[in-house]
């Protein structure tokens, strides 16, 4: 070999031996050419976490993304129902109501009338791997049938490489969406009790099980060459309130805030009698009588949150081990929100703020600021394009959502709102005011400056503010967007 050839080959082992290694299509830094996505769904979630200010709710994990990312204070969901809510997020649109909102999509699918992607659609047609771990659609795992595991009738099709549901004890994906612990099935709610809270590791009750799934297809993911988007679904705090002893520790001796606003409206709204929540064993009590009772469903509420916090951290735990966490935008979304006796209901189901107000955080590797906390009105079917604008990925024409990187940068819409729909009402949230409208004609009108909770109807005394709410409601669920 010849001095110059020496050279140049010297030159050339030390020009690669400075260049990133690539592992699996990315660099040992953990930098691919695209970010890999991390969607994380917590059913029936209140935005009643330490990080948004209740300071007896033990969330470290959540907490700390917040603190890495950006909160979302005013965040609100499409409707106040796990199929409807998931079915906005994960198509960008309004307009279908109901469990089976997804079920009918793919319905029209199959008669090729739904031309709109889905965001997982989306995503993999456009390179990603595309997993689903969990309850992210309305049916854990994404399928049909009388045990919601038939592969003939999947939720969302063409969407997933994978959409898995490892039920263990709770044998199919309908016993693990309702089950407590050690295997326990709900055939008949009457017999369930409504609260528990026993001993054990966490994979007792279901999210341990299937979160333990999660991160094994994390590991998977890893050693791809594609980039991937994950979508993993916890089930808690969804009824029944069933959480490992160990996460109920720190509420025993909490003095708990009162309730606001307890009383049952005394006017026409969406209030209803909580019938998810009484048909279960509830030992003959009732929590809007009873203030020990409800202290100790509330108790038990937080003892699953708390238990879903730990969930969130294993997921996080693993990203940072698999060197992911540099590439990878996280968001946590709540599906909806949860009364916990506010106007004297227990669960969802109402166009209150307790039902359509829900956790929200972004974590991305190009939003440098840390800590932030976005106070604008903002909805679900902005998380559609949001993920696509941080991917740089092209936004669908189609979709009625609105990217938050504006907002999130300090440009902000100078109307911000939000629309919501459940059974025969529709409702538009602004930075100041409720309209709530019934199909009959009936209209709520609240204002969020007087600090009442919702319990003081305007619409009478202001009708031109209500007529103009109104008919921006309207416009907004007019031109291609279905009214429920």
């Amino acid at each position: 070999m010849s001095p110059w050839t020496r050279c140049l080959l010297t030159l050339a082992l030390a020009f690669f031996a400075l260049q990133p290694q690539m592992v699996s299509g990315k660099t040992a830094s953990g930098n691919a050419a695209q970010p890999n996505v991390l969607l994380i769904c917590v059913d029936d979630l209140r935005p009643e976490l330490a990080c948004y200010g209740v300071d007896y709710i033990h969330s470290p994990n959540i907490d700390a993304l917040a603190a890495a990312g950006t909160l979302f204070t005013q965040h609100y969901v499409q409707a106040p129902t796990c199929g409807a809510s998931r079915c906005a997020l994960l198509t960008g649109r309004y307009g279908d109501a109901g469990n089976d909102a997804l079920f009918r999509r793919a319905a029209r699918m199959k008669s090729g009338t739904e031309v709109v992607a889905s965001l997982p659609a989306w995503f993999r047609e456009h390179g990603y791997t595309t997993v689903s771990v969990g309850k992210v659609s309305h049916h854990p795992g994404g399928r049909g049938g009388a045990n919601w595991d038939d592969e003939q009738q999947p939720e969302m099709p063409n969407s997933w490489d994978r959409h898995l549901l490892p039920a263990g004890a709770w044998q199919h994906p309908r016993g693990w969406m309702h089950g407590l612990a050690h295997g326990e099935i709900r055939e008949s709610a009457e017999s369930m009790d409504v609260y528990q809270s026993l001993e054990g590791a966490d994979d007792i009750y279901p999210d341990g099980v299937s979160v333990a799934e999660a991160l094994r297809q994390m590991d998977l993911l890893s050693h791809q060459e594609k980039p991937f988007f994950l979508a993993v679904g916890i089930l808690r705090p969804h009824l029944p309130f069933g959480a490992p002893a160990q996460y109920m520790q720190p509420y025993l001796k909490v003095t708990l805030p009162e309730i606001p606003h307890p009383g049952k409206p005394s006017t026409r709204t969406t209030w209803h009698r909580s019938g998810e929540f009484m048909k279960y064993n509830r030992w003959g009590r009732d929590p809007n009588e009873d203030a020990a009772f409800a202290e100790a469903v509330r108790k038990h509420y937080a003892a699953c949150v708390s238990y879903a916090d730990a969930q969130v951290g294993r997921i996080m735990d693993r990203l940072q081990a698999n060197q992911d966490r540099q590439n990878t935008i996280v968001i946590l979304w709540g599906d909806h929100g949860w009364h916990l006796g506010e106007h004297a209901v227990w669960g969802k189901h109402t166009l209150f703020e307790e039902s359509l107000r829900s956790p929200l955080i972004v974590l991305a590797p190009e939003l440098t600021a840390k800590g932030g906390q976005v106070h604008t009105v903002v909805e679900s079917i902005d998380i559609y394009p949001t993920l696509c604008e941080l991917a740089d990925l092209p936004i669908p024409e189609q979709l009625h959502g609105q990217s938050l990187l504006p907002t999130i940068q300090g440009s902000p819409p100078q109307e911000p709102y939000a629309v919501s729909y459940f059974g025969s009402a529709q409702t538009l949230r602004t930075a100041t005011h409720r309209l709530v409208a019934h199909k009959d004609g009936f209209m709520e009108l609240y204002d969020h400056g007087a600090g009442d909770g919702e319990t003081v109807n305007l619409a009478d005394s202001q009708p031109d503010l209500a007529q103009k709410l109104l008919q921006q409601l309207q416009q907004h669920l007019s031109s291609d967007a279905t009214s429920p």
